[in-house]
């Protein structure tokens, strides 16, 4: 089995990028890529094939590729995410995807950004957000429960997608903050609470068997590697300036 991880450059347009719950920071670019390119490697590390999409320097948000597509072991759900100045991201995602999936498409009126769809075995967990609608939702459901996938609804709030509320560190468990997400929500795992001063703590990236983390959240970290989760870190800080996180920056196929 090939496991291969799209990513995108960090585009020269970031400074403009999309932002709810965040105040505007400068972002040292060049600094930005560096980070991008450390964790491109981690990903090889950790066996990936990391493969570029085309560079799209109009659009701010490109680098976070996750908000275009959910992947799952039958099809590839190509989204049509919430802002519409990222739309036209998704394109280059659905020519990289279609070799590998059958692709299925939210249409408008719906919206959906992947960063909001959290897959948990056979149950898709969806986060209601400012980028992702109820009807996005809807046809979500219509369109993977012929695959036998549950999709349910989830509430949060503080943080832009439901990846940076909650998301998968193992087989059985997941990592959130509780202030922005009911851990009664997941039933079915162990759930592993962030440290409270590491609010944007949640967000790990689950390869096989290990984690890649931001290594600006140390004391969620130790939390993580006492729960016996191997720990992989990375820093991320530019691309937290933009709301980016270690899930953002690579759509994960297996092959």
């Amino acid at each position: 089995m090939e496991r291969v991880a799209f990513t995108r450059e960090v585009g020269p347009a970031i400074q403009r990028c999309e932002l709810t719950h965040l105040a505007p920071q400068a972002i040292d670019l060049e600094r930005a890529r560096a980070q991008h390119e450390a964790y491109e490697a981690c990903l090889r590390s950790l066996g990936c094939t990391v493969r570029r999409l085309p560079d799209e320097p109009e659009h701010p948000d490109g680098v976070f590729v996750e908000d275009t597509a959910v992947v799952l072991d039958e099809v590839a759900v190509l989204a049509r995410p919430g802002a519409a100045s990222r739309r036209g991201e998704v394109a280059s995602m659905a020519e990289a995807l279609a070799p590998h999936r059958a692709c299925l498409r939210i249409e408008a009126p719906g919206t959906l950004d992947g960063g909001d769809a959290l897959v948990l075995g056979r149950q898709v967990h969806v986060g209601l957000s400012s980028r992702t609608n109820a009807d996005g939702i809807a046809q979500l459901k219509r369109l993977l429960e012929p695959h036998g996938y549950t999709v349910r609804t989830v509430f949060f709030t503080g943080c832009l997608h439901l990846k940076s509320a909650v998301t998968r560190v193992g087989e059985e468990m997941v990592l959130l903050n509780p202030s922005w997400v009911d851990r009664e929500a997941f039933p079915a795992h162990r759930s592993l609470a962030i440290d409270s001063e590491e609010p944007f703590g949640a967000n790990a990236l689950l390869i096989g068997g290990a984690v890649v983390y931001p290594a600006e959240h140390p004391r969620t970290a130790e939390r993580l590697a006492a729960a016996g989760i191997e720990v992989h870190s990375v820093e991320l800080s530019e691309l937290a300036k933009a709301e980016g996180g270690v899930t953002c920056c690579c759509v994960l196929v297996c092959t």
